[in-house]
C-alpha cells in the first residue's frame, strides 16, 4: 500500500475536481428547490440543504488536504463518495418530502466514508488519528440525525436538520483543532476553485433563466447587468482577496494555522457560496418577467446575496486583523438597504441597482488600492 498521508506541498488533483462537479449539481438542485417554493420557509429550507451539502464538501476538503489521493484506497473511496453525493444531490428538491430517506441514507454513506478513510489515512500519525476520532463521532451523530428527520412529522424536519447541522458541522469544529494540519497552498486553491465553480453555476442560472423567456431588449439588459454582478463576484475574490487570505494562512503555524483555516475557509467561504446561490435563484426569478416587480423573497435574495458575499470578506478581515475596512462593509450595507426599492421597482431595475453598488465598490478599490494591488501581484508572480 502506498503512503496515505501527503507530507509535501501539493496541488488540487483531478479526482478532487471530479468530486466538486457533484457539488455543482447540488447547487443547481438547491436553486431548483428555492424556485419551486419562493417562500420564506422555502428559502430557509433551501439554505439549510445548502449548508448540509457544504458540510460534506468541506469535510472532504480537509481530508484531501492531508491524504494522498493517488493511493488506491483513497481514490476508490472518493469515487464512492462522489457517487453517493450525486444520489444525495438528486434527492435535494424533495429532501424534506418524498426523497428524505434517500437523501439521509446517501448523506450518511458519504460521511461514514469520510470518517473511515480519514482514520485509515491517519493511522500512522497518532496526533492526527486522535483528532479524526475526536470529530468522527460528532460528524456521524449529525448524519444520523438527518436520517432521524425522515421519520418525524414534516413540520419538525427542518428543526431536526438544523440540530444535525449544528452538531455535525459546527460541533466538529468546536471539538478543537489539536492534531490537525493544513497545507496552505492546496487548501487555498481548493476553496478558490469552489468559489469559481459556484460563480459558474450562477452563470448557468442566468443562461437557463434567459432561455426560458423571450430574448427581448429587457431580458438582454438584465442578463448584461447580471453578468456585471457575476464578474464582480470573481473580481472581489480573485483580484483582491484570494492571495491575501492564502498568505495569512501561510504565515501561521500549528494550531493557529488550523483555527484560521477553519474560520476563514470552512466557515466564511460558506457565506460566499450561499450569497452566490441566492443571487442565482434571484436571477432565475427575475428573468421570468424583467419588467414586472420582483416578489419579496427573490428581491431579498437578490440584495442579500451580494450583501452576504461581501459580509463574508468582512468576517475574514475581522478574523485576521480585527479590522473591517471601509469599502466592502459599506457596500454590503448598501446592498441590503436596496431591499425596499427592489420589491417595488421592475426586476430589471432591481438588478441594475445591485450592479451599480458593485461598480462603485470596484471603482473605489481599483483606484484607491492600485499600489497595494500592484505589490500583491508582484509578490504572487515572484
Amino acid at each position: 500500500m502506498s503512503e496515505l498521508v501527503v507530507e509535501r506541498e501539493h496541488r488540487v488533483s483531478p479526482i478532487e475536481l471530479f468530486f466538486d462537479l457533484v457539488f455543482v449539481f447540488g447547487l443547481t438542485q438547491v436553486t431548483t428547490l428555492l424556485l419551486d417554493e419562493r417562500t420564506w420557509g422555502g428559502l430557509g429550507r433551501g439554505l439549510l440543504v445548502l449548508a448540509v451539502l457544504w458540510w460534506v464538501w468541506a469535510s472532504y476538503a480537509w481530508l484531501t488536504n492531508a491524504a494522498n489521493v493517488e493511493a488506491g484506497i483513497v481514490t476508490a473511496t472518493i469515487l464512492f463518495a462522489t457517487g453517493a453525493s450525486f444520489i444525495a444531490a438528486l434527492a435535494v428538491p424533495e429532501a424534506y418530502g418524498a426523497h428524505r430517506l434517500l437523501f439521509g441514507i446517501a448523506l450518511f454513506a458519504v460521511l461514514l466514508a469520510f470518517v473511515a478513510l480519514f482514520a485509515l489515512v491517519s493511522k500512522r500519525t497518532p496526533d492526527l488519528l486522535a483528532a479524526v476520532l475526536r470529530i468522527g463521532w460528532v460528524v456521524l451523530l449529525g448524519a444520523v440525525l438527518i436520517l432521524v428527520a425522515a421519520f418525524v412529522p414534516s413540520g419538525v424536519r427542518p428543526a431536526v436538520w438544523a440540530v444535525a447541522l449544528f452538531v455535525g458541522f459546527f460541533g466538529a469544529g468546536a471539538t478543537g483543532t489539536g492534531g490537525f494540519r493544513v497545507e496552505p497552498a492546496h487548501f487555498a486553491e481548493r476553496h478558490g476553485l469552489i468559489v469559481i465553480i459556484a460563480i459558474g453555476e450562477s452563470l448557468g442560472a442566468i443562461g437557463f433563466g434567459a432561455r426560458e423567456t423571450h430574448l427581448g431588449g429587457g431580458v438582454i439588459a438584465a442578463v448584461a447587468l447580471a453578468l456585471v454582478v457575476a464578474a464582480s463576484f470573481w473580481l472581489a475574490y480573485f483580484d483582491f482577496a484570494s492571495g491575501g487570505i492564502q498568505r495569512l494562512l501561510t504565515e501561521k503555524i500549528g494550531e493557529e494555522r488550523v483555527r484560521l483555516a477553519r474560520d476563514v475557509y470552512t466557515y466564511a467561504h460558506f457565506g460566499m457560496v450561499a450569497g452566490i446561490v441566492l443571487f442565482a435563484f434571484a436571477m432565475r426569478a427575475a428573468l421570468t418577467h424583467v419588467h414586472a416587480d420582483l416578489k419579496v423573497v427573490p428581491a431579498v435574495a437578490l440584495c442579500c446575496g451580494s450583501a452576504l458575499y461581501l459580509a463574508s470578506f468582512v468576517a475574514v478581515r475581522w478574523r485576521a486583523s480585527r479590522t473591517i475596512g471601509r469599502g466592502r462593509p459599506l457596500a454590503a450595507v448598501a446592498c441590503a438597504a436596496l431591499i425596499p426599492a427592489a420589491v417595488v421597482v421592475p426586476a430589471l431595475a432591481a438588478v441594475g441597482l445591485v450592479a451599480a453598488v458593485w461598480v462603485a465598490l470596484h471603482a473605489y478599490e481599483l483606484i484607491g488600492f492600485r499600489e497595494a494591488r500592484a505589490e500583491r501581484r508582484a509578490v504572487a508572480s515572484a
